[in-house]
């Protein structure tokens, strides 16, 4: 049984993802979290960094909704198999969360471009903080997949495998490999590995429509958004998105 250590609402701030919004999140601080009971939030809408499980608690928006892809029905278009056929001669390896010189230096490549080219905040990361955010609480569930070139590290993607799910948690890759799409790419092998594990679903974590770096997730369906922001013992209702709402959103 996990611990609930501490719960909280955080302060009003400044969104990150809609320019002129205000946000607000809840916060539970847990500690020996099992992959049941992270199966029970996360359907719910709750998302997880370490120990710390985060929900939007925003009280005059709801444009961060919770996306999931239908793993039976899932289909890739075009674009997607010639990224998968692009990317054949790498190495994909599954293992538990981990950190590792070759982690921290690609993460800061990795933000170092976003911020040149989507004007993300320069971020930087040391090894507490990003054990802290990324190893720290894996539990039994908490891993990563490592795409490799030879013994090059490409990418990383942090992913916890739960009962009936394959959450994404997070991903950065190498920025001089972008013509390769390694952010698409480790999306099908997410799927390709709920499948294999015999997972119905795929979390995508937010999708904010109106967000240019969140769009994209749209463009993996069929898939479905959580309706409203369900508590423990309430019944999580997820609504089927209609193609031509899918087309539109991936389109922008």
């Amino acid at each position: 049984m996990f611990q609930l250590l501490r719960e909280v609402t955080g302060s009003e701030e400044d969104c990150v993802y809609l320019p002129g919004r205000r946000s607000r999140m809840r916060y539970r601080l847990i500690d020996h979290c099992t992959a049941e009971d992270y199966q029970d939030m996360l359907v719910r809408g709750w998302r997880r960094f370490g120990r710390v499980f985060f929900r939007p608690a925003c009280s005059d928006c709801v444009e961060c909704r919770s996306l999931r892809i239908d793993v039976a029905a899932f289909a890739p278009n075009r674009s997607m198999r010639r990224t998968s056929r692009h990317n054949r001669d790498l190495r994909v390896v599954l293992g538990p969360a981990s950190i590792s010189r070759q982690h921290l230096e690609l993460y800061g490549r990795y933000h170092h471009d976003m911020s040149k080219r989507k004007g993300w905040s320069e971020k930087t990361i040391d090894p507490s903080d990003y054990h802290q955010t990324f190893v720290q609480g894996r539990e039994d569930f908490g891993h990563e997949l490592l795409i490799l070139d030879g013994d090059k590290l490409l990418a990383v993607t942090l992913v916890d495998l739960l009962p009936r799910a394959v959450s994404a948690v997070y991903c950065f890759y190498e920025p001089e490999e972008r013509p390769r799409a390694l952010g698409v790419f480790s999306v099908l092998r997410q799927i390709e590995l709920a499948r294999d594990r015999g997972a119905d679903r795929v979390y995508l974590g937010y999708w904010v429509a109106d967000n240019e770096s969140m769009r994209y997730k749209a463009g993996y369906h069929p898939h479905e958004i959580l309706a409203g922001r369900p508590e423990h013992g309430e019944e999580a209702a997820w609504r089927p998105t209609a193609w031509s709402e899918v087309d539109s959103a991936a389109d922008g």
